[in-house]
């Protein structure tokens, strides 16, 4: 094999393994958006729910007013009503005192409701914080690994990209801007096997004498087809 050709497979592996590590590097934030995404729908959840509690509670108390309010009309009236001398009047305002205990008692069922309801929804908030903090926990460790794993790829790159470097110093100018083109327009693969008089880049039969040229390995070849530099496979 031509010296050049065994430089730019190993180039063309190098350059393969930092293209695939940047490919990994840039689904770290979308991997991280999604964690972050997960977090705040629970957090969300949870803030529903206790939003939910509040208004309950606010319905309550007013229930609650309402019913005093209710309540003291009807102190109020029946101390009207002892003071009162006419039949008439006496039972005008015993009717006004009863539809008063009736609405009590509405807004007593009504209130007896909203603390059921209240209780079950306590129920579910405890659930739902301790099911967000268990996913937070997990988020935080997940998000630590991500740092750790987004370090690790970084490291390699630069790794790879100073062995890319010292690779490419010993190989010729216009061999290496060739390999370059090919390895950008072609999918990774600039330096591709013949195998059975096949180029296993474009999958083309090559002439008898590129085959041949393949095989003396004295220079650097190219498929007529695709344009791709080959070797022996």
């Amino acid at each position: 094999m031509h010296s050049e050709l065994e430089q730019l497979l190993v180039l063309q592996d190098r350059q393969q393994k930092i293209r695939h590590i940047q490919a990994e590097i840039k689904t770290v934030p979308l991997e991280r958006a999604h964690l972050e995404a997960q977090l705040s729908a629970s957090a969300a959840g949870l803030e529903s729910l206790k939003q939910k509690g509040r208004q309950i509670e606010v319905e309550r108390k007013k229930l609650e007013l309402d019913v005093g309010t209710r309540t003291e009309s009807i102190a109020r009236l029946k101390t009207q009503q002892y003071q009162t001398r006419k039949n008439d009047e006496f039972q005008a305002i015993g009717h006004e005192i009863q539809r008063y205990e009736n609405e009590i008692r509405k807004l007593e069922d009504q209130e007896l409701e909203l603390m059921i309801e209240a209780d079950k929804l306590k129920s579910e908030i405890e659930a739902s914080d301790k099911a967000a903090r268990a996913m937070k926990d997990s988020i935080s460790r997940q998000l630590a690994d991500l740092e750790t794993k987004s370090q690790a790829l970084g490291a390699q790159q630069q790794e790879l990209e100073a062995e890319r470097q010292a690779l490419a110093a010993q190989i010729d100018d216009d061999v290496l801007d060739q390999f370059e083109r090919l390895f950008n327009s072609k999918g990774d693969a600039a330096v591709v096997a013949v195998e059975h008089g096949v180029c296993t880049g474009c999958h083309m039969k090559v002439t008898t004498a590129t085959a041949a040229s393949v095989k003396a390995g004295k220079e650097i070849v190219n498929c007529e087809n695709c344009g791709r530099i080959l070797y022996e496979g």
